[in-house]
């Protein structure tokens, strides 16, 4: 069977000149890559000279119209979590390998973008390249594959996580859990949240992500 081939929007540099860092933006579970690449326009404004792509996960996703996933996701089970990141890692560590390529840019100048399980994603990948990449910035997200870190632990990567104190289907708690197992990794790890906030992105959340961005591709 051939390897799924990732594709959605981007938006080229708004200073018109060729990139000198990449933000790839993972989305959550049922959407699309023109969810996040709407993230780009205030991005650009501190990042003039970064490309960004929003690539559609590697598969349909039942009972989503023009939505997809990274890997099956019925339940929030730990056991599910591990399995799917696995299963859809090699697809996308190879996809960034080619985006690297396609614009002779090092590991040191991509940052990863997640949303929900974008952000699984983002944090299961971006820890475990064997050249790091800038930073991994994660909403709304958890970190799959908690007792496996130590042994497969292969980047520090600075992280930024981002969650709403109501959100009613990724719970606040996996984002401290997440940052209790990172900080005893030694990962560096920040963490803000936004008050009042469901399963989405905040003006504050989104604030402290633009500035995450900006501080590590400077």
């Amino acid at each position: 069977m051939s390897e799924p081939l990732l594709q959605g929007p981007e938006r080229a540099p708004a200073a018109g000149d060729a990139p000198d860092s990449l933000v790839v933006f993972l989305h959550g579970y049922g959407s699309n890559g023109e969810d996040l690449i709407a993230l780009a326009e205030p991005l650009a404004q501190i990042l003039p000279r970064t490309h960004f792509l929003s690539p559609n996960a590697i598969e349909p996703c039942p009972g989503a119209p023009n939505g997809y996933q990274w890997f099956p996701l019925a339940t929030l089970a730990r056991s599910e979590r591990d399995t799917g990141v696995v299963r859809a890692a090699p697809v996308l560590d190879r996809w960034l390998d080619r985006q690297l390529a396609r614009f002779s840019l090092p590991a040191s100048r991509l940052a990863l973008v997640g949303f929900s399980q974008g952000t699984m994603m983002a944090l299961h990948v971006g820890l475990r390249r064997v050249a790091p990449v800038a930073g991994i910035l994660g909403f709304s997200g958890a970190l799959a594959r908690i007792s496996h870190l130590m042994d497969e632990l292969r980047a520090r990567p600075p992280v930024q996580l981002v969650h709403g104190d109501q959100d009613p289907v990724v719970p606040a708690w996996m984002m401290f859990e997440a940052v209790g197992a990172l900080e005893a990794m030694k990962v560096p790890v920040d963490w803000h949240v936004s008050r009042n906030t469901q399963h989405s992105i905040a003006p504050d959340g989104l604030q402290v992500g633009a500035d995450f961005l900006k501080r590590v591709l400077a």
